[in-house]
């Protein structure tokens, strides 16, 4: 459901801690064409911070920026084009940006702890444990985490912008609400400073229907790298780990209280809420699909995938292994222990088109030469196909994570 006008307050009532992941933008920290920084914007995000946690709410902050900073702290004018300059200039800024920071909540005697992260740092199963255990003792030692992606070592492998970064930050935390804050109060079916008839979007629980819906062809600002279009794609990946995600503007970081627990006496201010799967995926699920480097494809035959899919809409974390016999191709050079794709391949009977559907990721447990091996064979047996077996199946269930 996409809604676009008023809506009845469905927010969930707040009497417990809730733990909340709030992004904001390079825009709302620094400004555009002087790069100098937005210390009212600052202020306000640290004030809201705090207030929300003297509420016994535990707090992430997920901080764009140090490219913004660093400009101004090296007196350039544009951002280069050139990787390993802007990686540079991100290293200069990101102490400054710290150091802003740990300037402002200090005022308050507030511990802050940064927290740089990279896809590589997650791919590792007990490097991710490892960061989630880090940030649960940050909140129980009452410090607020601040998190970036670490763009001095991000080279092949990124995020590709902050938002996806506090989405799976929102992941692993197990957040109850994504807060991405933006230039706008929410998102539009168009540009709202160009088309004046675009509307609001209000509430959505289908991302996949909205996309269809609206117009997000906008990029980010010249110093930002994300636009509404990352925020679909951070909204898509919170809201399957369970997390509200809510799209609000970053100048009134104040309005986040009255979001999570608004009452009668004050008007709920102007934002988009994407409403969290009833059935979210479990942590190892949630890590196989976002936490891995996609390193191949497996393209399975049309009846496994359905059956896959089945499962999926049923129970996440009740996936049926998968052997050899259901494999039909094999995509992209892989070594065991890496993660892939599960691909269906069906062609449609009327006009001879292949549809490509992804319906699930998964480790594997054979080289994706072993696996073509096996398919040359025709075998499904493994030890007449390679001579050895060094398990019963290409995926194990305990190792896949359903998509759909």
């Amino acid at each position: 459901m996409v809604v676009y006008h008023n809506i009845q307050n469905t927010h969930r009532p707040t009497n417990s801690s809730l733990t909340l992941v709030i992004k904001v933008g390079t825009s709302s920290i620094c400004d555009e064409t002087t790069h100098y920084p937005l210390l009212g914007n600052l202020s306000r995000i640290v004030e809201t911070i705090l207030q929300l946690k003297r509420l016994g709410h535990r707090v992430v902050l997920v901080t764009s920026a140090a490219v913004g900073t660093g400009l101004r702290r090296l007196n350039m004018t544009e951002k280069p084009k050139k990787l390993a300059s802007v990686q540079a200039i991100a290293a200069v800024g990101q102490g400054r940006l710290m150091s802003m920071y740990d300037d402002l909540f200090g005022q308050f005697n507030q511990p802050v702890a940064q927290i740089l992260l990279t896809r590589n740092d997650l791919a590792n199963r007990s490097q991710y444990l490892n960061a989630v255990n880090c940030l649960e003792e940050l909140f129980n030692m009452g410090v607020v985490p601040i998190v970036n992606e670490n763009d001095t070592i991000s080279v092949s492998i990124k995020f590709g912008d902050n938002d996806t970064l506090s989405a799976i930050t929102a992941g692993m935390v197990k957040a109850d609400y994504l807060f991405l804050m933006t230039d706008v109060d929410c998102l539009y079916t168009d540009n709202p400073r160009t088309n004046p008839k675009a509307r609001p979007v209000l509430q959505c629980d289908d991302i996949a229907r909205l996309r269809k819906e609206v117009t997000v062809t906008s990029p980010g600002s010249a110093l930002g790298t994300g636009g509404m279009i990352t925020k679909l794609v951070a909204a898509d990946l919170a809201t399957a780990a369970g997390v509200t995600t809510i799209i609000a503007r970053g100048s009134t970081p104040e309005n986040i209280m009255a979001v999570i627990a608004p009452d009668n006496t004050h008007k709920v201010p102007l934002h988009t809420r994407f409403l969290a799967k009833p059935q979210p995926l479990m942590d190892r699920q949630w890590w196989i699909l976002h936490g891995l480097h996609t390193a191949g494809t497996v393209y399975i035959e049309p009846n496994v995938g359905e059956a896959l899919a089945e499962q999926g809409r049923q129970h996440h974390d009740n996936a049926a292994s998968l052997y050899a016999h259901a494999v039909s191709k094999v995509e992209g050079s892989f070594v065991e222990h890496q993660a892939v794709r599960l691909v269906v391949c069906q062609e449609d009977e009327k006009d001879g088109v292949e549809n490509l559907q992804t319906i699930a990721k998964g480790i594997v447990n054979y080289s994706s030469a072993e696996i073509i091996r096996m398919l040359r064979a025709k075998e499904s047996n493994i030890i007449p196909s390679l001579g050895y077996k060094d398990a019963d199946c290409i995926i194990h269930r305990d190792n896949m994570a359903i998509s759909i």
